[in-house]
């Protein structure tokens, strides 16, 4: 049996080089504020690239995606064993494009913090009296760059976007920028109606987009995952104040309170075990609201 190794390992993901695709393995690891944590979150790789695999399918009318299969049967020998089932994705190979596609469809988070300065987020002027939560009269578009392990992604405008990505691409910066663009807010829309539908609020959310080898652009990298999105239960949803979530706020939100000893000194953050297992229950039930079936 051949033996591999990771080409690249992010925070949570491992990628392996196999030929002519990809093959990309959540684990179980969770970082949060871009500090890989010492826990370890049981199942949460499953959940994410099982649910990603439910988006993928759901949204192949408005964009291809990378995604080749999600069955180990269909890999390499060395991926067929307990570590690979289940949180393991076989994918087309991409030219991955600079730009974290983010988009935000309820203010919460960093955007309610710089609403409350001055009336924007990311330079984008809303308008006034909105409270924290609220719906957004139409979601917005909020590029980013992204940082290499260790370094905080930076919040772009738009513009800055096609500059960003003509850098790159000399000639199609702003061809490029704009299909990000509208290819976010359409499997926005799309993702978010169908959601609500099971009980579930998509506040916001990011995409990542390759090219393939014709230059096409394609959905890539993980979609619509706890790990990426921020997820709300639609049962006593109320604007005004946070909201509950189905994803890795509630862990975020242990390490930045009193509860947490070692709250200044991320080097030493640790979950106690309670907060590990109400974090993978949220992953859970939110599978099972989205997608109808146990893990």
């Amino acid at each position: 049996m051949t033996e591999f190794k990771p080409i690249k390992e992010g925070k949570v993901r491992e990628i392996y080089d196999n030929g002519d695709s990809l093959i990309m393995v959540a684990t179980d690891r969770i970082s949060c504020f871009d500090v890989i944590l010492k826990n370890k979150i049981v199942k949460k790789g499953a959940v994410l690239t099982q649910m990603s695999k439910f988006w993928f399918d759901l949204t192949k009318d408005i964009i291809p995606n990378h995604m080749i299969s999600a069955d180990v049967k269909d890999m390499p020998e060395f991926f067929r064993q307990p570590d690979f089932d289940g949180n393991s994705m076989m994918c087309r190979k991409l030219n991955m494009l600079p730009i974290e596609c983010i988009v935000r469809g309820y203010i919460t988070g960093s955007g309610w913090a710089s609403y409350q300065k001055n009336g924007t987020v990311c330079g984008i002027k809303l308008p006034e009296g909105l409270k924290e939560s609220d719906k957004l009269p139409e979601p917005i578009y909020t590029p980013s760059t992204k940082a290499e392990i260790g370094d905080h992604d930076e919040n772009i405008s738009f513009e800055q976007s096609i500059d960003h990505l003509e850098k790159h691409f000399p000639g199609k910066g702003r061809e490029y920028a704009e299909k990000l663009r509208d290819y976010t807010i359409a499997l926005y829309k799309k993702c978010a109606d169908y959601a609500l539908t099971k009980g579930i609020i998509i506040a916001d959310t990011k995409f990542e987009f390759g090219l393939d080898e014709n230059g096409n652009i394609i959905l890539g990298d993980e979609m619509l995952t706890p790990d990426s999105s921020r997820f709300w239960p639609a049962e006593g949803y109320e604007a005004g104040h946070g909201q509950p979530s189905f994803d890795k706020q509630f862990a975020r939100d242990w390490l930045k309170s009193d509860a947490n000893e070692n709250k200044e000194n991320p080097d030493a953050w640790v979950l106690p075990e309670d907060i590990v297992n109400k974090t993978i229950d949220k992953y859970l039930q939110a599978y099972k609201l989205l997608t109808g079936k146990d893990l």
